[in-house]
């Protein structure tokens, strides 16, 4: 009997698969222009780059030039690539429960919720408890539920840089523009205030003598009516959070002046404004401490963080918040949820990560890795005019370049020094490398660096002189 060609599919479908694989790179290439979305960011540069190993501080492309990894993923890989530990979690929890639906428990979900939860009391004296997702945006999305359920309350305070993701209700409190324009009306957005960007402060102080001028611009907000945030009468603020990164991401790396936070945290709470700290490129050592708010002396209502809690290996989040906000009577059974929220693979990585981190002393060896890196930022400092501001806190730093007058944004030279560094043929120490840089900053013009916390010294001088290399390269060529 003939058979249909329904039936034959199947084969055809294989063949083109196996053919494929052999498709060379740049007719894969040309493949991926025309089959794939170019929605997400892999088209920022000119030319994508596709790589096919990775160990430690480095990406590997098909002829197994090492290009060293400064943002290791968005701050995802805090631990490295392929990191043994973690990678045989995952590979122990696929052959023993790969899948499990959400609905049900499994004991590597409840001892990860165990360890975050302690160490949060253990760090910041709060006691709470700890909802999964799968990706940060979907947890900041968790975050905006448990604050409308708490305050009744839609209306949301965030800073100007602030970055919280890119579906619906994280695109309303992040303050680009671009990440809303096209998608129609946000009677929800939130409203921003400028970031303590002193570098560049949007009143033109100067840190030093400016006593806090920003902080005191969102205390005034509550001086009488009129403002249209403030009843003095009932009491009540227009806002039910203040939705937060202590160190700006997206917007650069930024950190605050001392006595910042502290301050607007005892504004929002004088005013019954919830503090809602999103630790999602922040946290897990990034800047020093297992949580990034432990570098300040407040406390937030709720915790937002993702990404490094499973060193980039299976997409797992979650928030934490305190016992009266989050307990089974005020946020119960389906509250909300996620198919894949508290998925047995990310939940064995997860639980291992943290182990990781309560086994090594993390914060003494970033102090001195930190300080290290900054003096090497330092030196290019020195030597390049067109590094303007350099600093940062932990392993979250900072190189802003500017014009050769130090301090007029540019994002052609950034943009120049990210290219370069991913066309692979950059000769150093007698090796030829690539160099793996992200751009952020208001001006899309700050190099920020995030590498791996296990770097090397001899890796961060390398990164020195590629970042040497490359800046010197790029000036000359613009």
């Amino acid at each position: 009997m003939e058979r249909s060609p329904a039936a034959t599919a199947p084969k055809q479908v294989s063949q083109s698969i196996t053919d494929a694989a052999l498709l060379s790179e740049e007719e894969l290439l040309a493949l991926e222009t025309v089959v794939c979305s170019h929605g997400d960011t892999v088209h920022y540069a000119e030319k994508p780059k596709f790589f096919e190993t990775c160990e430690g501080s480095y990406l590997y492309d098909g002829s197994k030039t090492p290009y060293l990894d400064l943002q290791m993923w968005y701050s995802a890989v805090n631990l490295g690539y392929s990191q043994k530990r973690v990678s045989d979690a995952l590979k122990k929890q696929i052959d023993k429960l790969p899948q499990l639906a959400c609905q049900y428990l499994h004991k590597e979900k409840v001892l990860l919720a165990d360890i975050l939860v302690k160490s949060i009391k253990r760090n910041l004296g709060e006691t709470g408890r700890v909802h999964f997702n799968v990706g940060g945006a979907q947890a900041v999305e968790d975050a905006l539920k448990l604050v409308r359920k708490t305050t009744g309350k839609s209306k949301m305070l965030a800073f100007e840089g602030g970055y919280h993701g890119r579906t619906l209700g994280a695109s309303a409190i992040t303050s680009s523009y671009r990440y809303r324009e096209s998608y129609g009306e946000f009677g929800d957005r939130a409203e921003f205030v400028p970031f303590p960007y002193c570098f560049r402060c949007p009143y033109d102080k100067k840190v030093e003598s400016c006593e806090l001028y920003c902080v005191k611009q969102i205390e005034r907000r509550f001086d009488h009516e009129y403002t249209g945030t403030w009843n003095p009468k009932t009491k009540k603020a227009e806002f039910g959070a203040f939705f937060f990164e202590v160190v700006q991401g997206t917007g650069g790396y930024i950190a605050p002046p001392p006595g910042y936070f502290e301050r607007l945290a005892k504004t929002c709470q004088d005013h019954g404004i919830m503090l809602v700290d999103d630790e999602i490129q922040m946290g897990f050592f990034r800047t020093g401490k297992l949580w990034a708010i432990e570098n300040f002396d407040f406390k937030p209502d709720i915790m937002i963080f993702g990404k490094a809690l499973t060193n980039g290996m299976n997409p797992l989040s979650a928030i934490w918040a305190k016992e009266q906000y989050i307990s089974p009577d005020k946020f119960g059974p389906g509250s909300t949820h996620s198919t894949f929220s508290s998925n047995s693979l990310g939940t064995a990585v997860g639980l291992e990560v943290m182990r990781i981190f309560e086994e090594g002393d993390y914060e003494a060896k970033l102090a001195e890795k930190s300080k290290y890196f900054i003096n090497l930022l330092e030196d290019l400092k020195k030597k390049h005019p067109e590094v303007g501001d350099v600093g940062g806190m932990g392993m979250a730093l900072r190189m802003e370049m500017c014009e050769a007058d130090g301090y007029t944004p540019s994002r052609r030279l950034a943009d120049a020094m990210f290219q370069r560094g991913l066309e692979g043929d950059l000769v150093v120490q007698g090796r030829k490398m690539g160099l793996i840089l992200d751009i952020g900053g208001y001006w899309k013009n700050v190099v920020t660096l995030a590498p791996s916390l296990e770097i090397s010294y001899e890796e961060m001088d390398l990164a020195h002189d590629l970042l040497d290399l490359v800046i010197s390269e790029c000036k000359k060529n613009l």
